[in-house]
């Protein structure tokens, strides 16, 4: 389980205002693959993280855990973001303030209007096919761990194999993005435990 600095619990949760008050019928699977593919996005553009958070390789595509048990348990760690709804057997998400730019560089922005424009009106199936196709991180990581035919069987739905966003990056990008994603963990851990 991640701990959240009150700065990346701002970040993340104005993250998903900014897509919920942007995207139609924002079910919990749409949300968590529109916030791997800014995650990606960000990483192989500008080499460095976006939320820096973990993403897990489950059957239904790249999973931020900590989000998604928020998401299903009853929102605690973003319940002052957002509020969610079952709808015909699906919970989906509603913001319940106006976004709030102040942790947001002008190029994540950017990012984020790119990612909605391109992704934003699929639905949730639609992505979890995206983000399945061969070649993908999530693609790869499943292949290689033995994933693949489990998840096909249903013999399996999740796993705690990681996504390396590195993957796929020049030497120097690689470099690069994992010192900023040390340096972001870092700061993260150290103003948690200020918070406490």
């Amino acid at each position: 389980m991640c701990k959240f600095s009150e700065d990346s619990k701002q970040k993340l949760g104005n993250t998903i205002i900014y897509i919920a008050e942007r995207t139609p019928q924002l079910s919990k699977t749409k949300l968590l693959k529109l916030l791997f593919l800014m995650e990606e996005y960000m990483v192989k553009r500008y080499h460095v993280p976006f939320l820096a958070l973990p993403y897990e390789v489950w059957q239904a595509g790249p999973v931020a855990k900590d989000v998604f048990i928020d998401l299903s348990d009853g929102v605690v760690l973003l319940k002052d973001f957002i509020k969610t709804k079952m709808i015909d057997g699906a919970m989906y998400i509603f913001a319940i303030k106006p976004f709030s730019e102040d942790e947001f560089s002008e190029c994540e922005i950017e990012m984020m209007d790119e990612v909605i424009k391109r992704h934003g009106n699929k639905t949730a199936t639609q992505l979890v096919a995206e983000v399945h196709k061969e070649g993908t991180l999530w693609h790869n990581v499943a292949q290689e761990k033995g994933l693949l035919e489990d998840f096909d069987n249903g013999v399996s739905n999740n796993s705690s194999f990681l996504i390396d966003f590195s993957i796929g990056l020049s030497e120097c990008a690689k470099a690069d993005y994992l010192e900023s994603l040390s340096i972001r963990q870092t700061a993260n851990i150290l103003k948690a435990q200020v918070n406490v």
